[in-house]
């Protein structure tokens, strides 16, 4: 006989805008939001099972449903971040070029910091600060969430 104990399983996600009043909450980092089963730590302590159909990319404001009918809203993390400001039409064209992941805001991008892609983009003329924040990029270009794929 196991003394393991159950872990509350979350099998169901409800969208941002799509629920309210949630119960607790679980902050993830930009990898740490696409998952489809994973064992999960509340930002309270508590310890739960995600078990979805398919793997899911993840939004700040999407909340998972527990079992039980508890809700724990997902939180985007704080990030170590290039902000780039200059040509952003152009720099964000560089950016896409490399495939890599980019935040697009009205007056800056954000991207993860890459000493490489910093430099570069320095070279261009952009002006580049370290900073820390939530990072949510932009989802996949065929509308399936964050992919590099195009199937």
């Amino acid at each position: 006989m196991s003394n393991a104990k159950t872990l509350p399983s979350a099998r169901t996600l409800h969208r941002a805008g799509g629920w309210s009043g949630a119960d607790d909450s679980v902050t993830l980092d930009y990898a740490g939001r696409i998952l489809r089963r994973k064992r999960l730590v509340s930002d309270s302590g508590l310890s739960f099972l995600v078990d979805l159909p398919q793997a899911t990319a993840l939004n700040h404001g999407d909340a998972f449903q527990l079992g039980d009918g508890r809700l724990v809203r997902v939180a985007a993390a704080k990030e170590a971040l290039y902000a780039v400001y200059g040509d952003l039409a152009r720099l964000a064209w560089h950016v896409g070029n490399r495939h890599t992941p980019c935040q697009i805001e009205a007056d800056r991008l954000l991207i993860q910091r890459d000493h490489v892609l910093r430099d570069m983009l320095s070279g261009l003329g952009a002006r580049v600060d370290e900073i820390e924040a939530p990072f949510t990029p932009e989802g996949g270009a065929y509308g399936h969430g964050r992919t590099h794929a195009h199937g």
